[in-house]
C-alpha cells in the first residue's frame, strides 16, 4: 500500500496543474451577421459555447463585408446578406493566434491566422461560425470590427485591405496547389519583403517561381502576377513588424509541437502507471 501511495504522490508532482485563462468582458466581443434570425443567433451562441448577454455584441452588415471584399471575391461568395459570425478574445502579448471554425468550407484556420497577422492582429482567440456552410471570407470583416472595438484603436486601412486580399488569394491558390502549400508560399514571400522592395518586377517574379519550385508546385503566369501584386502591397506595410510576427508565429507553432510531444510522453507514463497499479491490485486481491 505504501508503494501505491508513493506512486500516486509522484504522479501528482508529474502532472502540472492547469487553469483556464480568465477573460474579462472588456477583452471579448461577439460580432453577428446582421441577417441572422433569432433561432440562428441562438445556434451561433451555442457554437461559441457562451451565453448571450455575457459578452458585448456587435453586428456586421453585407455592406461592411463588401468594403474589403468587393472586387477581390466572386459576388456569389460575398452574397447579399451577412451570415458569418465571430467571437474574439484578445490575449496577452506573445500568446499567439488560436482559430476555430464551424460551417466554414473555404477558409482554413491557417489562412485566417496569416491574414489577421498581416492586418495587425497577433494575440487572440478567434472562433468563426455560420448557421450553415459558407466560404468564410466575410468573417474577416467581423474580426476587424470586433478587435477595433476591444482595443479602441483603428487598424490600418491598408493592412486590413491587404489582409483580406491575402486571404482571398491564398484560398484561390489552395484550390490548385493545396492549402498548406499556398499558405507556406505566401509566408515565404513575406520573409523576403526587405529584399523584394529593392527588386524589379521581373526579379520578384523569379523569386515567386523559385518559391513554387521549392514547394514542388506549378503556378500559372496569372497567379505569378497576383502574387507580385500582393507582394508590392505587403511592402507598403511595416515589413520589420510583419517579419517579427512571422518569426513569433513559427516559434509558437514549434512550442506547441514540443508541448504535444511532452503531453504524449506524459500520457504514456500515466497509462503505464495505472496499468501497474491495476496489476498490483489484481495480484493483491487475487491471492488466496
Amino acid at each position: 500500500m505504501k508503494r501505491i501511495l508513493a506512486a500516486l504522490l509522484a504522479l501528482c508532482i508529474l502532472v502540472p496543474a492547469t487553469s483556464a485563462f480568465a477573460f474579462s468582458t472588456e477583452d471579448q466581443r461577439v460580432c453577428l451577421g446582421a441577417n441572422l434570425d433569432e433561432a440562428q443567433i441562438a445556434q451561433i451562441y451555442k457554437d461559441f459555447g457562451i451565453e448571450r448577454g455575457t459578452v458585448p455584441e456587435l453586428t456586421v452588415s453585407n455592406s461592411d463585408e463588401r468594403a474589403y471584399l468587393e472586387g477581390l471575391v466572386d459576388d456569389a461568395k460575398i452574397g447579399h446578406v451577412a451570415l458569418s459570425c465571430v467571437y474574439i478574445a484578445v490575449l496577452e502579448p506573445g500568446a499567439g493566434l488560436s482559430i476555430k471554425t464551424n460551417n466554414i468550407n473555404w477558409c482554413t484556420q491557417q489562412m485566417y491566422i496569416n491574414a489577421l497577422t498581416t492586418a495587425g492582429i497577433s494575440d487572440a482567440e478567434v472562433r468563426v461560425s455560420a448557421p450553415f456552410a459558407v466560404s468564410g471570407t466575410a468573417a474577416l470583416t467581423g474580426v476587424y470590427k470586433a478587435y477595433e472595438d476591444i482595443s479602441g484603436k483603428s487598424l490600418s486601412d491598408l493592412a486590413k485591405s491587404v489582409g483580406a486580399e491575402e486571404l482571398v488569394l491564398t484560398g484561390e491558390l489552395a484550390q490548385y496547389i493545396g492549402s498548406e502549400e499556398a499558405t507556406q508560399m505566401i509566408n515565404e514571400l513575406k520573409k523576403i519583403l526587405d529584399q523584394t522592395q529593392n527588386m524589379s518586377d521581373d526579379d520578384v517574379r523569379g523569386e515567386i517561381r523559385n518559391i513554387a519550385k521549392q514547394y514542388n508546385v506549378q503556378i500559372t503566369d496569372a497567379q505569378v502576377e497576383q502574387l507580385l501584386a500582393l507582394c508590392r502591397k505587403l511592402e507598403k506595410l511595416d515589413i520589420n513588424a510583419l517579419k517579427e510576427k512571422l518569426l513569433s508565429m513559427a516559434d509558437t507553432i514549434k512550442k506547441a509541437g514540443e508541448a504535444k510531444e511532452k503531453l504524449s510522453g506524459l500520457t504514456e507514463k500515466v497509462n503505464g502507471f495505472f496499468s501497474s497499479v491495476s496489476k498490483f491490485i489484481s495480484g493483491l486481491f487475487g491471492k488466496k
